[in-house]
């Protein structure tokens, strides 16, 4: 097996989620998911990002292994706030903030599509 079915198998089972709940996310079915988990297929280059992005990690985390969650998290703490400090909550609701962004600029997009297909 492959670091990466690997990781998105003990990834997933962390979050407590099912394969079915993953594969929806991806807009793929449960078999397809399932072969990534099982080494017998993998995903495309934006399949991989939003992966990551499910589990909340990067792609190199999911690739080799690596979780740069800490480095990544002082780097972004520095790029927001340089010097100041700042404790891991109010990094954590900053993250939260932006995700919830991320979500409505891709649901404003999403109802922008619809409009135009009707």
């Amino acid at each position: 097996m492959s670091i990466f079915s690997e990781n998105i198998r003990r990834l997933r089972h962390k979050k407590q989620v099912s394969q079915a709940a993953i594969a929806e996310y991806l807009g793929l079915t449960k078999q397809a998911y399932s072969l990534y988990e099982t080494d017998r297929r993998e995903p495309d280059f934006d399949t991989l990002v939003k992966l990551a992005e499910y589990f909340d990690t990067d792609t190199d985390c999911l690739l080799k292994g690596e979780d740069n969650a800490a480095v990544s998290d002082s780097r972004l703490k520095f790029a927001l706030f340089g010097d100041a400090e700042i404790d891991d909550d109010v990094l954590d609701d900053v993250k939260r903030l932006a995700k919830l962004q991320l979500e409505l600029r891709r649901s404003k997009e999403k109802e922008k599509e619809d409009s135009k297909d009707k």
